[in-house]
């Protein structure tokens, strides 16, 4: 049995339908404990790569669920109809955390490798304008109570986009700029390289680790996400990576080129 359940989504900044959203979960099961992660509207690269730390890159505890639920109802983000949305899945990751995400855009992509069930879950013929609201509650405390009747049709997870290769994934409280580069596939030429990201050019420093990066210096570290092999981040000693850069969100692409001597 699953009663704490860690939401992810993309209402807004202090936006009331959290509490709806919780109001309803505990509604459906009084002792369940609901934590909430806000990521930036529509957000897909954001909500995946969160699902992942806290699902897999973060230590398990036997009443741990995974609940997303950012959803663009956009064709570009999923095969169904604009004003329908993805369909909600149940996977199952290999540690054994149990995750109910939207699958849609990118969600479900930095996950995908791990994922030992995919399947979709059921829902009633007419699911109402507000889904999120009034059924996927619903059946999120079925299923963090054990019960898996709602659990339909099995998913390829080939149908599963891979995790973007060069793109912002988070910007923190500090403006540290975490991106979707693993360490092991950053192989720079130069300790020194020039980063253009949402329309600036900046020189950054290659360091292993923040305690060697000179005050005042922009650099590319390793950073606190991603577990083992952790995602590169643009960190500004003293200062803002994400200001330098004029504020980048998730999903923006960033590359990096090596300074010629």
């Amino acid at each position: 049995m699953s009663t704490f359940v860690h939401l992810i989504a993309d209402y807004g900044p202090a936006d009331p339908a959290f509490s709806e959203v919780v109001h309803r979960l505990t509604a459906a099961d009084p002792t369940m404990t609901v934590q909430s992660t806000e990521v930036k509207p529509f957000s897909t690269v954001a909500t995946g790569f969160w699902i992942a730390q806290l699902g897999v890159h973060n230590p398990t505890f036997d009443d741990l669920l995974i609940y997303s639920n950012t959803a663009p109802r956009t064709t570009e983000s999923t095969p169904e109809r604009a004003d329908t949305g993805g369909a909600l899945c149940y996977l199952e990751l290999d540690n054994g955390v149990p995750v109910v995400a939207v699958d849609a855009g990118y969600n479900l992509s930095f996950i995908a490798d791990h994922a030992a069930t995919f399947r979709e879950i059921e829902l009633p013929a007419d699911t109402g304008q507000f889904r999120s609201r009034d059924v996927f509650p619903r059946r999120v405390a079925e299923i963090a109570n054990g019960n898996h009747s709602s659990l339909g049709a099995e998913r390829s997870l080939d149908d599963v986009p891979a995790p973007p290769e060069s793109v912002v994934c988070h910007v923190d409280g500090y403006g540290n700029v975490k991106t979707s580069i693993r360490h092991s596939a950053f192989t720079p030429e130069s300790d020194t390289v020039t980063v253009e990201l949402n329309g600036e050019s900046c020189e950054a420093v290659v360091r292993d680790a923040v305690s060697n990066v000179p005050e005042g210096s922009l650099a590319i570290v390793p950073g606190s996400a991603g577990g083992d092999d952790p995602y590169q981040e643009l960190f500004l000693r003293g200062g803002s990576a994400a200001s330098t850069f004029g504020t980048p969100g998730p999903g923006d692409a960033l590359s990096i080129r090596a300074e010629q001597a």
